[in-house]
């Protein structure tokens, strides 16, 4: 554990340390898009965040494959040599994207030769596992599409979340580390060594994600672009290739006695192993919305719009920060509670404590319906909006609604995109302090 650890840190600063770097090469390269109509930042922020975390992850890579205890999983195993050639590729192509905009088929195209790379160099699916069959092996066709597809959307998934400050980075975070644990047991507890790539890919996507976050939360100094969404997506998708096409089901002594009983063992186990679809449910359910959404209206399913799910909650009125949050409570609840049910699926507390917080969840994205006041000895200790407005103010602000104005407090002026280059905005400069604004109102908060 330690070593994962040390990898993980490593990664971490490693990322950490570069992103700055980066942010000055962005705006000195002109990787700063104008404001478009679907985003909802409000000023020029430079991209290509995506460059530290691909070297965080070399550096990871290259620490791990010093260690010890880690060494083995690269003289055993071609599957990290595989994914630092897709992730690579996917890169490259992504850097391409955030400075030149390239088609979203040419995307779709090299998020396909990525994952073809990774299979030619071992990273593939083998057999699947199946309930009350067991495990079914695969053809080289049938285990290279399905890895492909596999691939594909979950670098999609990702990259359609990317759309609030530190959301994808913080939401893949959480997975990862669902994932890392879950790779982990299998590893240390069943001595699986064939988990252990897995094990190492999680700890390092954690190490890129933690090491961007802390540019990247709201305001956002730099995003991490497609260069970064892409990778970050590729990388889940290689871990979750690893444990469920490569580990043995078998070397897990779970099909031992009747069909019925190995069957109701095993449900546990493979409900991880179902790929990342359930570790991402958020993400993928977002993307399977957006395809139906938009071929429902007769656009393409690549069109961009502003109903994901992060928009939504902003249009119901949750500020920036905390639609981030929600994003992050579910992603853990689905994730970790997984992991759980998958150790202990014998345990009611596990089905009662995510029960209990799904409707804790509910009531969080409910907030904005109703505004609770609290009662006058308390107003000095809970936030302005919370408290009761004095008759005065009360009157001011309905004498302003009858004649058709707002209180300056809500008034929301004319969206005017900044320019990029203007002198005190969000990465209109490589130094300097960076750019502070007034407390906005709810309407405001969408960028």
């Amino acid at each position: 554990m330690r070593d994962y650890l040390l990898t993980l840190c490593v990664t971490a600063a490693v990322t950490y340390l570069l992103t700055g770097p980066v942010r000055k090469f962005a705006i000195a390269t002109g990787a700063m898009p104008e404001i478009r109509a679907r985003d909802v930042h409000r000023e020029p922020t430079p991209r290509l965040g995506g460059i530290a975390m691909f070297f965080g992850l070399c550096a990871g890579l290259l620490v791990a494959d010093h260690l010890e205890n880690l060494n083995s999983v690269f003289e055993l195993s071609n599957e990290p040599r595989a994914l630092l050639s897709g992730a690579a590729l996917i890169w490259i192509i992504g850097v391409l994207d955030d400075k030149f905009e390239i088609d979203a088929l040419i995307k779709l195209g090299g998020q396909m030769i990525a994952a073809g790379v990774m299979v030619v160099q071992g990273l593939t699916i083998l057999w699947i596992p199946v309930p009350g069959v067991g495990t079914v092996s695969l053809t080289s066709w049938q285990g290279t599409l399905l890895t492909v597809a596999l691939v594909v959307i979950t670098i999609n998934a990702v990259n359609f979340v990317d759309g609030l400050d530190g959301l994808a980075a913080g939401m893949v975070c959480i997975a990862a580390a669902a994932f890392f644990l879950y790779a982990y047991r299998i590893w240390f507890s069943y001595g699986i060594e064939a988990a252990s790539p897995a094990t190492l890919f999680t700890a390092i996507l954690m190490g890129m994600c933690l090491g961007f976050l802390p540019h990247n939360m709201h305001p956002a100094r730099i995003f991490m672009g497609d260069s970064g969404s892409m990778l970050i997506g590729l990388v889940l998708a290689a871990a979750a290739i690893s444990v469920t096409g490569q580990v043995d089901m078998d070397a897990l002594r779970i099909f031992e006695g009747g069909t019925r009983q190995a069957t109701h063992a095993a449900l546990p186990v493979f409900i991880p192993l179902l790929l990342p679809l359930t570790i991402i449910a958020i993400p993928v359910a977002d993307l399977l919305l957006a395809i139906v959404r938009r071929t429902w209206k007769g656009q393409s399913p690549f069109a961009a719009d502003r109903g994901h799910l992060h928009h939504r909650l902003l249009e119901v009125g949750h500020s920036h920060s905390r639609a981030v949050l929600i994003m992050y409570f579910w992603s853990a609840l689905i994730a970790f509670g997984v992991v759980a049910y998958s150790i202990h699926s014998k345990s009611m507390w596990i089905v009662l404590a995510v029960v209990v917080l799904s409707a804790i969840g509910l009531v969080l994205l409910l907030l904005p319906r109703f505004t609770p006041r609290a009662p006058r000895w308390a107003e000095s200790l809970v936030p302005p909006r919370y408290r009761r407005r004095s008759r005065s103010a009360a009157a001011t602000a309905g004498a302003s609604e009858q004649h058709g104005t707002a209180a300056p407090d809500h008034e929301e002026g004319p969206r005017i995109p900044v320019g990029v280059g203007v002198s005190g905005v969000n990465g209109a400069t490589a130094v300097g302090a960076r750019a502070r604004f007034p407390e906005r109102s709810r309407a405001d908060s969408a960028r």
